[in-house]
């Protein structure tokens, strides 16, 4: 069984990883959903080849999800747990604007409260980043997910 602290300890090794659409490479690039999917292959969660077999057939996805299309992804791999209770380790979902559009690990933030680990593509910031949850952010979560295994 994986922990959280294990979960939270590979999201922070990826982080400097160059923001890039579609990949999911460490050190080499990834976006958000390449960086939760990427930490789940490399701790064992899903097999090595699950890029190419269970998530397949959600290549070519877009920049932008539209709708529920990034929670119902989610929903295939990961079990909904409550937004307001999510610890480190879960999967947080977010909106910028109407439709959830982004991704990123919870963490325990160094000084104290949480953080976040997201792939990040916006101004100053195209990389995989860690920063403290505040307010703002916590506003823009709309769900939460616990990866397979995981108490």
């Amino acid at each position: 069984m994986i922990t959280r602290a294990e979960i939270v300890s590979e999201a922070r090794a990826w982080i400097g990883t160059p923001y890039q659409h579609q990949a999911h490479l460490r050190g080499v690039g990834c976006d958000c959903g390449g960086l939760i999917g990427g930490v789940a292959v490399a701790l064992g969660i899903v097999p090595p080849d699950w890029w190419d077999t269970e998530f397949a057939r959600h290549a070519g996805y877009a920049r932008q999800p539209t709708g529920d299309s990034l929670i119902d992804v989610l929903s295939e791999f990961m079990t909904a747990t409550d937004s307001d209770t999510a610890q480190p380790g879960d999967v947080v979902v977010m909106r910028f604007k109407l439709d959830p559009t982004h991704v990123g690990f919870l963490a325990d933030y160094v000084h104290g409260g949480l953080s976040l680990i997201h792939a990040l593509n916006g101004i100053g910031v195209r990389a995989v980043t860690e920063h403290r949850i505040d307010a703002q952010w916590r506003n823009r979560v709309t769900h939460a997910f616990k990866m397979p295994g995981v108490n």
